[in-house]
């Protein structure tokens, strides 16, 4: 094929569809709903609820948790400072690429401080991330202890342990704050549902 010159040479994102071509197709806005909060505190549990009700709404979701992303593109980082900043970062570009690609997105991630969810919110677009703060006291947190890691952490077994022995900082100023100590999954669902929807749906 004969060249023409570089007039005819186009950069890929002129020929790539859209955020909003893909928002069109999926009749949905996407949006980033971060998750923050202690281990135990229902980041999880509140996230597969969450997703079962917007897909109940014809809303396509994505989540990403511990499970998904350690066991896969984070399955060659540990738990050292340098790691978990790393660990967030790539959680934060791929997440990207759902919010890209029209999808909801849903984290839950303990992210222990403000500067790596500053970081989240800078990569995905602060206008594209809800910060949802799940406000579980550490007393309920280490009484459920549902991996037996708060007994480890109080043995010492496990090293720089948030919420043992290394801090958490709550958000100054989540969209949300859902304590589960006092909410049961279907109240925490539903004040979600109230932030969410309205920037989920399509215009008519």
């Amino acid at each position: 094929m004969k060249e023409t010159g570089s007039a005819n040479i186009y950069p890929i994102f002129d020929r790539m569809l859209s955020r909003e071509d893909k928002e069109n197709l999926l009749g949905q806005h996407s949006v980033m709903v971060w998750f923050t909060g202690l281990s135990g505190s229902g980041k999880s549990t509140i996230a597969i609820a969450l997703e079962r009700e917007l897909q109940k709404r014809g809303l396509l979701c994505r989540i990403l948790d511990g499970d998904n992303i350690r066991s896969g593109i984070n399955n060659n980082l540990g738990f050292s400072p340098e790691d978990r900043i790393e660990n967030i970062r790539r959680i934060a570009e791929v997440s990207k690429l759902f919010i890209d690609t029209g999808i909801i997105t849903i984290a839950a991630f303990i992210s222990p401080n403000n500067e790596m969810r500053e970081m989240a919110s800078s990569i995905i677009g602060k206008d594209n991330f809800l910060e949802i703060y799940i406000s579980t006291p550490l007393e309920e947190c280490e009484r459920r202890d549902v991996k037996g890691l708060y007994a480890k952490a109080r043995k010492g077994e496990i090293k720089d342990f948030t919420g043992i022995s290394a801090p958490f900082e709550a958000p100054a100023h989540p969209a949300l704050s859902l304590d589960t100590s006092v909410l049961s999954i279907e109240e925490s669902v539903n004040s979600l549902l109230e932030l969410i929807l309205p920037k989920v749906q399509l215009k008519e």
